[in-house]
């Protein structure tokens, strides 16, 4: 039920969002697929969430990781943080103030301070989830939002398009062979031609700042 209560509460946030109820298949889950961050239980069956996370940094894995855990005792949070983790929440917690966690350390991995990202006259805002162009609110659907956010955290990084469909998709997704396509389509659409760049066999990058 708080698996459950989560993931529904990080969808409405617009995270694309990968669950796994065991600990051999998180390995599995991260071992063969790109995330972001990692919200990590320890008191997981099959193999402990504190044996997940030294696997991570032993093999130097730097995702972000934020454990989630009854075990409230000082003891447990020094040991879970001297492990690698970045974060500890103890239940219950609030739903909203995981979240506002997770941003920041996804800005901090991404070396911002701030939440906003600008690109030319483009304003993106991941927290209100808004995008402006010269201060005009241009309103875009989750995975055209996804995409734009993924080109933007970095700009001048080329990201390639399993990349971008692994910021749109989640495990049980269909993923259609041209859906990253007709998305950066409509981005050029709303922004301009030269807002993203294709880089042949390779990925896309922002392109000119309009």
């Amino acid at each position: 039920m708080v698996g459950e209560s989560i993931c529904k509460a990080l969808r409405m946030a617009h995270f694309t969002v990968d669950w796994t109820q065991d600990g051999v298949s998180a390995e599995v889950a991260l071992t063969h697929k790109n995330h972001s961050l990692l919200l990590l239980d320890l008191g997981l069956p099959r193999k402990g969430g504190l044996a997940i996370l030294e696997s991570l940094r032993n093999r130097a894995d730097s995702i972000p990781v934020i454990i989630l855990t009854a075990r409230d005792a000082v003891s447990d949070k020094i040991r879970g943080l001297d492990c690698g983790a970045d974060d500890y929440l103890v239940k219950p917690f609030d739903l909203d103030e995981l979240i506002a966690r997770m941003r920041a350390l996804l800005r901090r991995r991404s070396g911002r301070a701030n939440a906003e990202m600008v690109h030319g006259d483009i304003v993106l805002n991941p927290t209100r989830h808004e995008v402006t162009l010269k201060g005009i609110p241009v309103v875009l659907p989750s995975r055209e939002f996804a995409i734009l956010h993924a080109l933007m955290e970095k700009p001048g990084t080329i990201v390639s398009r399993s990349g971008l469909e692994e910021r749109i998709y989640s495990w049980n997704d269909a993923v259609e062979s041209n859906t990253i396509e007709v998305y950066i389509h409509h981005l050029r659409k709303k922004f301009g031609p030269d807002i993203i760049r294709n880089v042949r066999g390779v990925g896309y990058k922002l392109g000119y700042a309009p």
